[in-house]
């Protein structure tokens, strides 16, 4: 038999259990998301990169300002501060952590094991040691995954069809060595090789000075034609690259379609933008509580082909009608 007095005192229970869970829940919805966002190029450079990633995370229900904020950590290509803006970003107490590029991305790694890190676009995480593998990353890092390795294959593929008569090839490559030109500079020689061509390899610091100097070199060593390795510094000096191109009348290959739109002459690369809209959709999962241990990496599925037919008449070359027919824009 229930007695008034505990009557009273389930009720009281239960009424107390309530509030508890009401305040819990709305805690939870009223929590501000802090997201680390960690990149070793510039602000400017990747303004348009972010905001894609923004937009994206509106589309998927989350307010800026009333569901998270970011904290920007950007190198201005200074890699040896990595270590440094990585550890800044756990004094913010970031709940989750952005990077783009493999140097931003091992250094979050290294500083945290526990906070989760998403990649935006690294070229090859094994390789690199970010993840387990594709399929079972583990840890607590996931993400996209770049490919820039196997696209610099085939950037080179692509010059030798556009150039038949190409033997020799200038690889501008940064000064130093970090985990992402290594690996990109082991496929590379091992793709020239088989495909039979020279591959001339110019070293540069990727300032306005140096750069003049490497086009100089290249011109001595009398290649045919230019490509680069995949890095933000080159897509800072984008503009300064596509100038000395046509200055020495070299024939390019670029890694990212915003060369060309500076008056270059190709390029073949991943579609940035779905990058980083896809790069949304895992931050957007994990704060919804998924762990990146059990979220596979996932690869690229749209890239980008374009060739500047004004470009090409500025330098005297002639792109075959076969590799005009597979470029997904061509700009006349």
């Amino acid at each position: 038999m229930i007695t008034g007095n505990s009557l009273r005192k389930k009720i009281i229970f239960w009424v107390l259990t309530l509030f508890l869970l009401l305040s819990a829940s709305r805690a939870r919805a009223q929590h501000l998301f802090r997201i680390g966002y960690f990149d070793s190029s510039t602000a400017s450079s990747s303004a348009a990169l972010t905001n894609v990633f923004r937009q994206e995370l509106s589309k998927l229900g989350w307010s800026e300002g009333k569901d998270f904020t970011i904290e920007y950590r950007f190198a201005e290509q200074k890699l040896e501060r990595a270590p440094e803006l990585a550890a800044e970003l756990l004094h913010d107490k970031v709940d989750l952590i952005v990077v783009t590029g493999t140097v931003p991305a091992s250094a979050a790694k290294r500083a945290t094991h526990t906070i989760p890190i998403v990649m935006a676009n690294v070229g090859d995480p094994v390789h690199a040691g970010l993840v387990a593998s594709l399929a079972r990353p583990g840890g607590n890092v996931t993400g996209l995954s770049g490919l820039s390795p196997e696209l610099n294959t085939k950037r080179l593929e692509i010059l030798m069809d556009a150039l038949p008569k190409l033997s020799r090839v200038g690889l501008l490559t940064l000064a130093g060595v970090n985990i992402a030109t290594d690996l990109q500079l082991k496929e590379l020689r091992s793709a020239a090789l088989a495909l039979k061509l020279k591959l001339e390899e110019i070293e540069t610091q990727g300032d306005s000075k140096s750069l003049e100097t490497a086009f100089q070199t290249a011109k001595e060593k009398q290649v045919s034609a230019i490509i680069t390795t995949a890095s933000p510094r080159f897509t800072v000096g984008r503009k300064r690259i596509v100038e000395l191109a046509t200055k020495y009348h070299f024939p390019a290959i670029y890694f990212q379609k915003e060369f060309v739109d500076e008056g270059g002459l190709m390029s073949y690369g991943l579609d940035y933008e779905d990058l980083f809209r896809r790069a949304a959709i895992f931050v957007d999962k994990i704060l919804k509580g998924a762990k990146p241990a059990d979220l596979p990496v996932e690869q690229p599925t749209k890239f980008e082909f374009v060739i500047n037919l004004k470009a090409a008449k500025q330098i005297g070359v002639t792109i075959p009608p076969n590799v005009l027919a597979r470029a997904d824009k061509v700009i006349r």
